[in-house]
């Protein structure tokens, strides 16, 4: 299975609480719900392609909580994403966590990257991350994510958790997709290609 991530970001870079005011208030982030704004069709017809792909999912502790205490009520008539996210396979990264009760919920507690890279090289097409920050910084570094798919918002917060922290493994990326959407929202999807390289501008 392919991974991929997808998540949401501000102008400079911020991941952290997009969904709603009190989604995440770690260091006193209080810019929750910057994400709700911007929501257009853009965003709901191009998610539901992507979920329509999935064989099952990748989520961090934190993710895994705000889907499971929400997604669970949704019906299949009433979002589209509801039927994937409750009835595929769900591996939830955590040491913290004593159980995982989300139908088709299975903890990955030790030996977290062995495991990850055991799942990805099954058959089949996505196993998907969402969100899940600190998870997908990891997986980065060990180059495990083999698809990158970056909700950038005209917003700028200066503050809050961002994907790309300073000490990340240098990676370059390709460009193989761009979307614009209605409420200026961008969607750029990245393949890692290994290294970054250098050079330099000549005079001729």
């Amino acid at each position: 299975m392919r991974i991929t991530l997808a998540t949401f970001l501000t102008l400079d870079g911020v991941m952290q609480g997009p969904g709603a005011p009190d989604e995440d208030t770690r260091d006193g982030f209080r810019h929750g719900g910057w994400q709700a704004p911007y929501a257009d069709e853009g965003l709901a017809t191009y998610t539901a392609e992507w979920f329509a792909e999935a064989d099952a999912f990748l989520l961090g502790r934190r993710t895994y909580e705000i889907f499971a205490a929400y997604w669970p009520n949704v019906t299949a008539e009433n979002h589209p994403i509801a039927t994937p996210l409750n009835t595929l396979p769900k591996y939830v990264v955590s040491t913290t966590l004593d159980k995982a009760e989300w139908n088709n919920s299975t903890l990955i507690r030790t030996d977290v990257i062995e495991k990850i890279a055991e799942l990805r090289s099954r058959p089949g097409r996505e196993l998907q991350i969402h969100g899940s920050g600190v998870l997908a910084q990891s997986l980065l570094d060990h180059g495990l994510i083999d698809e990158l798919r970056l909700w950038t918002y005209p917003v700028v917060l200066g503050t809050g958790k961002r994907l790309f922290e300073p000490g990340r493994t240098p990676t370059a990326l390709r460009l193989v997709d761009s979307r614009p959407t209605s409420s200026g929202c961008v969607l750029n999807v990245y393949q890692p290609t290994g290294k970054p390289t250098y050079g330099k501008f000549t005079e001729e």
